[in-house]
């Protein structure tokens, strides 16, 4: 009888019979002296239980003692199988035709009790001629050329199915074998599991050296406990996890890369054991403490029992490792952040400078037309003035739909300070600490108005002593005239401008200017490029005169108010020693005069912002205005005094005479003129 139950690793052999295979073959209905008979006596070893192997790849070879007579039926193609009653009682159940050149399944009559049916080693084609063994439970098709499963839909109690080293393309026409415990199919030309969901009861799924390329669709299969996918060409695992009984799943010599394709295996709650040898992620140095640390359960690894030193040391490993994701994906984060806020920077920016572009647009706009069409009633109309309103409205509401986004960011990385939007130049107030403001050297600044940066170099100077390198991105440095507020910094060793947004660098001598007005800085670097000694004489040669006239054109009072508290003393001591002979000063002091001129001369071309100016011109208006008012209310006290003295000049005559008068009368008479004097003195005390 054969066993109701297989085990899962070393399977259960078939019985040894050590029989003479008897073979009668009867190729027409001729008498009985015309029929061909021969034996075949072999020693075969016992059945090892391929199917149930980790491979499931070695053959068995149980055999058996039987005088088979195979005589052709009506149909050439198919001859039929009989036995002997004697051979049907020894071996009632089985029947093995192993080896046999087989091409087609022969009809086999009268053996309906048969329940193992072995047909390994020959080169069948199709699966036939077996739909009347009902009670057949074990049926071996090993090593044939059988391309399509069929002809098993009658076989409802079959519970062991070999196919394995065939050529099937295609898992199909399985629905009736609802009781299938075993299914071999290794060694086909499967591409794709389908078709298995309804075999509740199936306990082992071999489908090794196939050509698989992913697992998934094992919905179902709520018995299976072991599953053999070795050598296909599978790059992740999918709905393992819904198998409640899998206890060994073998993996080795797929593609499988990173433990995230497979992550499903975690999840699974009875999994004891696993192989992944012979894949690309069992070369990676987390490995094995990877799936360790995300596989609990597991006893067996790569067919190696798992240590408790193995798991304590996956679980400090997993533990590190956990940290540096955390902060991997922290730094991602942080990284993808600062992205979409220079993203977004950068998109205002463009917005602003779209606008301040339309508005000089509209201004041309509205000059021209204010000449080309003026009216005779002295009336002017704008152009398109429907067109702008619609225009600034749309920019205003994309400007108020960022401010509610990160518009601005500043970062340290190293020692450079990057500032983007016009925002970040508030980080010049915070406190910084000692240790950060010392390592800064380098500070970039992009997509910030160069005049708002201008406003803020004093505060650089004071909270980044150390820095000695500038760079400007998009800050609308568009006049040579600009760099000259720089001179108010410390020291600037190097000076990068970015082409984009910085339209001055387009002047051909753009650099020998910032060479000849930072001087005092002994640059090292423009944008890359070494400065040469060369190049300090060629700015000097260019921009020297210019500067001599133009501090030569100024008038004393405004080049005074130009230099520093210190390059003041020294001009009003080059002013003093303007007029003395030249021998009385030495030559040292005339080298130092030639320095602080040229020093001079640089320090007459400055730099005013827009902003700057704009106060400046308002404060001078409010000058202007006080200086009106004063002045009139001098003028006219001026013009009272005048009145009244010309008042005085007519009146005084007739005064001067009634003065004299009344002093005659009073001294008329001496003695009462000097009682009454007396007597007012008197009254005094």
């Amino acid at each position: 009888m054969i066993p109701g139950k297989y085990r899962s690793v070393s399977g259960r052999a078939a019985s040894n019979v050590n029989c003479g295979l008897h073979l009668v073959i009867q190729t027409s209905s001729l008498p009985e002296k015309n029929k061909v008979e021969f034996k075949l006596n072999k020693e075969t070893p016992s059945f090892p239980g391929r199917l149930l192997q980790h491979d499931l790849e070695r053959n068995y070879s149980s055999r058996q003692g039987d005088h088979i007579n195979l005589v052709s039926s009506s149909m050439p193609s198919f001859p039929i199988l009989q036995r002997s009653s004697e051979e049907k009682i020894l071996y009632s159940d089985r029947l093995t035709l192993e080896r046999q050149k087989l091409t087609v399944c022969p009809i086999i009559d009268g053996e309906e009790h048969l329940r193992l049916l072995n047909f390994q080693h020959n080169f069948i084609t199709r699966i036939q001629n077996i739909s009347n063994l009902q009670r057949l439970i074990f049926l071996d098709l090993y090593d044939n050329q059988i391309e399509e499963i069929s002809g098993l839909s009658t076989l409802r109690s079959l519970r062991v199915l070999l196919l394995g080293k065939n050529r099937i393309k295609k898992i199909s026409n399985l629905e009736n074998l609802k009781s299938l415990d075993v299914l071999d199919l290794h060694g086909n030309q499967i591409t794709k599991i389908e078709n298995v969901n309804h075999l509740c009861d199936l306990r082992v799924l071999n489908l090794a050296r196939n050509l698989l390329s992913h697992v998934d669709n094992l919905n179902g299969l709520d018995s299976l406990t072991e599953l053999n996918l070795r050598h296909n060409q599978i790059t992740f695992v999918r709905d393992v996890d819904n198998l409640p009984c899998l206890q060994r799943l073998f993996l080795s010599f797929n593609n499988i890369s990173t433990f995230e394709s497979v992550c499903c295996l975690a999840d699974s709650t009875s999994l004891s054991d696993i192989t992944f040898d012979g894949n690309p992620i069992a070369q990676e140095s987390w490995y094995k403490h990877t799936i360790l640390q995300n596989m609990m359960q597991l006893r067996q690894l790569d067919m190696k029992r798992i240590t408790e030193e193995e798991r304590r040391m996956a679980s400090v490993v997993a533990k590190k490792e956990e940290e540096k994701k955390r902060e991997s994906h922290k730094q991602s984060l942080l990284k993808e952040k600062k992205r979409l806020t220079i993203n977004n920077v950068a998109r205002k920016w463009d917005l602003q400078q779209h606008r301040i572009t339309n508005i000089a647009t509209n201004q041309d706009r509205k000059d021209s037309d204010s000449q080309d069409h003026c009216q005779n009633d002295g009336s002017t109309i704008s152009a398109f003035p429907e067109e702008t309103r619609s225009l600034d409205s749309g920019l205003t509401s994309a400007l108020q739909g960022l401010s509610v986004t990160d518009t601005h960011l500043v970062e340290v990385e190293g020692d450079t300070l990057s500032l983007y939007g016009s925002g970040a130049l508030e980080c010049l107030d915070r406190n910084w600490s000692v240790q950060t403001a010392g390592m800064v050297t380098t500070v970039s600044f992009t997509f910030i108005e160069f005049d708002e940066i201008v406003q803020v170099l004093p505060k650089l100077k004071i909270k980044f002593p150390n820095s000695l390198h500038l760079k400007f991105k998009e800050t609308n440095l568009v006049m040579l005239q600009q760099f000259n507020a720089l001179a108010q910094l410390r020291r600037v060793d190097q000076l990068t401008i970015d082409p984009q947004g910085n339209p001055v660098v387009n002047f051909t001598l753009w650099k020998y200017y910032v060479l000849f007005r930072l001087s005092h800085f002994n640059m090292q670097k423009i944008n890359g490029t070494e400065v040469t000694q060369n190049d300090m004489i060629m700015a000097e040669r260019l921009f020297g005169i210019l500067a001599h006239v133009a501090s030569s054109e100024l008038p004393q009072y405004h080049l005074i108010s130009i230099l520093g508290d210190a390059r003041k003393k020294q001009f009003r001591y080059l002013l003093e020693t303007k007029g003395k002979k030249p021998g009385i000063v030495n030559e040292e002091n005339n080298d130092s005069k030639r320095l602080v001129g040229e020093n001079t001369n640089r320090a007459t071309l400055n730099y005013t912002t827009r902003d700057f100016y704009n106060e400046k011109l308002e404060e001078i208006k409010e000058k202007k205005k006080f200086c009106k008012m004063y002045i009139e209310d001098l003028v006219k006290e001026a013009t009272e005094i005048n009145m009244k003295n010309e008042a005085l000049q007519k009146l005084w005559p007739q005064m001067f005479i009634e003065l004299v008068r009344d002093a005659v009368m009073e001294i008329r008479n001496k003695n009462s003129y000097m009682k009454l004097c007396l007597q007012q003195i008197t009254d005094q005390k």
